[in-house]
Parts: structure tokens; sequence; C-alpha cells
């Protein structure tokens, strides 16, 4: 595709500046009409080296209000990034509604420049290319307009304009012996760039190639393009309300939905006795777990959901009590705040993934988009649906990168969870973990089990499967968290 691109196409000085103007214009209106629709953008370029990325980023940000966008030039990744899934650090720096961020390179990085050094296998590749699109889709389908430049040049073109930058002493630390060898293989580049524009162009997120022989044509291109995809975006914004409104039932009958929990085993229980010698045991085999996955750079993750009143607190205690406190973190998820809220549900989750040979033990976690915020309606039908495509994706991308994942729900009756809810009343000292929400919550019973079943059902996969712990009796219940965890770093050691 590349090579039949037309690369001599030129817009003269004076024409440039008769349709320049009116696009600064424009441009600066819709950036202000994406802040009040609060719709976050992210605008991506790629291109060959010395394609004028620098300067016709500069050109696209000058009639914007600085205070509105941000500008990520992606580097290489840094130690500490490599600790980490590799779309971790994009994930943290996506924009919240209504702000812009414009990355100079990006997470097309790895399909290019690691795919060509060989630092990946083909398998890899394929796989960081579904990774890709999952993240693009997660951000679209969450309301942000994502807007993905190539910009082209000749490698004759490429080579006078690095030859130019070396001569002159100013510019001379901008070409590096990186840059002249990947110089070296442009037929090597452009092969991986025309697999990476046909793998990754989609509905969603499709790709423009800028032709950039000419700054003032290629200037142009780039500003109708981002004006035109904004033009779209806001339009359909205003269109379309967001309706706050979830239907648990899902419009199936009560007696032909999923039944997972009526199975559970809830009379399985353990004595003090055997439960005391147990646990020390256990907690002494974590703790050596803990230093070898440290040692070998395996990542945990272990995530805690159940009822109200189920243990996991007690639980996360006894699963931490005997750890190295410099080897892991418990993340306690609340109601997300003022800054969450303005991004994508996911992006407060990803700041806290563990990098290699850590452990992060969330109490409750993404899960609330299918549970919580699914019964109470504080998202929409089609945002609950969407979110078991991309908590599986998420999981996958975690998963693939090493991480060794645990899922655990923890199962009470109703019977149960009222015996603790008032024995919290009674007692002073845990009267404060009885909240007027957990009664309101534990009028939605129903609703909240027809939402559960839902997720452990679409959500258990063979990378990230859930297990259901027994939590009527608080010791069985450590207990089993505890052989679960073991068994499953000990399996992670052996491959």
């Amino acid at each position: 595709m590349l090579k039949n691109i037309d690369l001599t196409r030129k817009v003269g000085k004076k024409e440039y500046k008769e349709q320049k103007e009116p696009l600064d214009i424009k441009l600066a209106g819709l950036q202000r009409r994406a802040f009040e629709k609060k719709v976050p953008v992210i605008i991506v370029f790629e291109g060959w080296d010395a394609a004028g990325k620098g300067t016709l980023i500069n050109d696209l940000i000058l009639p914007l209000d600085p205070r509105g966008f941000t500008v990520c030039s992606s580097l290489p990744p840094t130690e500490e990034e490599r600790l980490r899934p590799f779309l971790w650090r994009f994930w943290i720096k996506t924009p919240p509604r209504g702000r812009i961020a414009v990355f100079d390179r990006s997470w097309y990085r790895v399909l290019l420049s690691d795919r060509v050094d060989g630092n990946l296998k083909p398998a890899e590749v394929r796989r960081a290319a579904r990774d890709i699109l999952s993240f693009e889709r997660q951000l679209c389908d969450d309301g942000a307009v994502i807007i993905k430049f190539f910009l082209h040049i000749s490698k004759a073109v490429q080579k006078r304009r690095l030859e130019k930058l070396r001569r002159d002493r100013f510019t001379r630390w901008r070409v590096t012996g990186e840059d002249m060898k990947r110089h070296r293989q442009y037929a090597a580049y452009l092969t991986a760039t025309e697999e990476m524009l046909a793998g990754t162009d989609s509905e969603f997120a499709p790709w423009t190639v800028v032709e950039a022989h000419d700054r003032r044509f290629a200037a142009l291109k780039i500003f109708n393009t981002v004006i035109s995809r904004l033009r779209r975006r806001l339009s359909a914004a205003g269109r379309t309300s967001r309706k706050k409104a979830a239907r648990a039932a899902a419009g199936i009958p009560e007696n032909l939905r999923v039944s997972i929990l009526d199975r559970v085993p809830l009379e399985q229980a353990l004595a003090v006795e055997e439960y005391r010698e147990r646990l020390k045991k256990k907690q002494k085999r974590v703790r050596e777990l803990e230093h070898e996955i440290y040692m070998k750079r395996i990542p945990v993750v272990i995530v805690y959901e159940g009822w109200d009143a189920a243990g996991k607190g007690g639980n996360i205690r006894r699963l931490t009590q005997n750890l190295d406190p410099r080897g892991y973190e418990v993340v306690p998820i609340a109601a997300p705040n003022d800054i969450e809220l303005a991004h994508h549900y996911l992006w407060r989750f990803w700041k806290e993934i563990p990098k290699a040979g850590h452990i992060t033990i969330f109490d409750r976690s993404w899960y609330g988009r299918v549970m919580v915020e699914r019964v109470e309606g504080f998202c929409s039908e089609a945002e609950w649906r969407r979110a078991y495509r991309e908590i599986n994706e998420i999981e996958q991308h975690i998963a693939d990168f090493g991480t060794v994942m645990f899922k655990f729900w923890l199962h009470i009756d109703p019977e149960e969870q009222l015996r603790r809810f008032e024995s919290r009343q009674k007692i002073a000292h845990k009267r404060w973990k009885i909240t007027d929400e957990d009664w309101r919550n534990r009028k939605k019973t129903r609703a909240y089990k027809t939402a559960i079943e839902e997720m452990l059902f679409r959500t258990s996969t063979p990378y990230a499967p859930w297990t259901i712990v027994e939590s009527n009796c608080k010791r069985f219940a450590r207990i089993k968290v505890l052989d679960t965890v073991i068994d499953g770093i000990e399996a992670r050691l052996r491959h």
C-alpha cells in the first residue's frame, strides 16, 4: 500500500495560508466543545524518523488552549516500565474526559522497532496487535475519539533529511546511531509498517497515512482529518444521552438463569485446632513463595470479591500476616473519586498493577462495573454488558505478561450474613463495619445474586479463573485461599 502512495503532492504558500487560518479557528472551537461534552481525545503520531512528527505536532497544538492538552513522547520503556505489561505505561497517560493527549510515537513501537529488532516472536507480535485493538476499542467504547497518523516519506528523502540534520552542529544530536540503523533497515520497517497498518486499522480507530514530503500539505491533511473526526464524534455525542438505567434481570426468567451459587457447599468447616496448625504452615510457605517470585520476577494479582460481611478483611490479613511488606500491596477499592470518574473506569486499576516480582491484592476491584454499578444503575446496560469483554481482555493482557492471577468470590448465605450484621451492631469496636449501605444492599440480594452469577459465568477463564470460597466458616475460607494461592504459584514456578 505505502509503495503506491503519491508522495509528490504539494501545497503553495498562498494556498496554505488561506486554508490554515480558518482551520486554526475551527480546531480551537472543537477543543472547547470536546471539553464541554467531556469527550477525551487521543491523537497518535507514528512515522519514519525525520518525517517531521515534531514539527507537525507543534503546528497542530499551536491553536489549542495549552491548559487542555498534553504531549506524550513515547521513548523506549524504562527498566521500571519493563516490569509491567507493555500497555500499562500508556493506560496511565490516557487523558481524562474533555482533554486531549497527543502521542509522539505510541504503543505501536512494539509492532515496529521490537518486531524488526527481533525482540518479539511472531506469536508475540500477533498477541500485541490483538491487545492494542482491545485497548483502543475499550477507550472508544467509553467515549474517546482516537485519531492515528502515519507520516510517510521515501527512503531517499529520509536519508537527505538525516544528513542535513547531521551537518548542522545544533541539530546533530538529534540523529543517533539507532536512527541510522533504522534507515538502513528501511525495507524491513516498510514490511512491518504495512502489516501494522492493515492489522490495526479499525472502524473505531482508523489509520490516516500522511504524505509528508511537503510540510504544508501534511499539515493541512492532519488538520482536516482531526477536525472531521472531532466533528463526527461531537455530533454523535450531542445526539445520544447517557442513560443511567440497569436491568439486573436482563430479561431472562429467574428459573432459566445460570445457577452457580446455589450449589456451593456452605456447610464446609474447620475445627479450631486443625485451623491453627494448618494456618501456621501455610503462612510460612506463602512467605517462601513471595521470595521465590521476587527472585524470578513473577508478578501476582489477587482479587477479593464477595458479599458484605463475607470476611474479606480477615482473609486478607491471614494471607499477608507473614509476608515481607516490601513485596506486596493491598489496594482497597472504594467509589471512584472525581479524577477517576474523568477517565475510563479501568484506568484507576491499571495504575495499581504490580511490577514483576511483586504482589498486589485488590480488596474489591474492576468487577464493581458488573455488580454494584450494574445493580445500582451507575452505568448503562450497554456499558456493563461491554465490560465482560473488556475485563477478559485486560486480564488476558496481564496474564500474557506472565502474571499469576487469583480471583476469589467469598460466598455466605443470607442467614449467615444477617447474623454477622447483627453481631457487628452489638459489638462496639466492630460497629464501624456496618453501614446503612450494607442494609440497603441486603434488600437487593436477588438482583445482586443475578449479577454475580452472570459475572462468574462470563469472566472465569483459563488464564484468570474464579475460585468460589465457602465462607460461612471463616477458618475454612482462610485456609482454602492460602491453599489456592500456594498451589497456583507453585504451578507457575514449575513452568
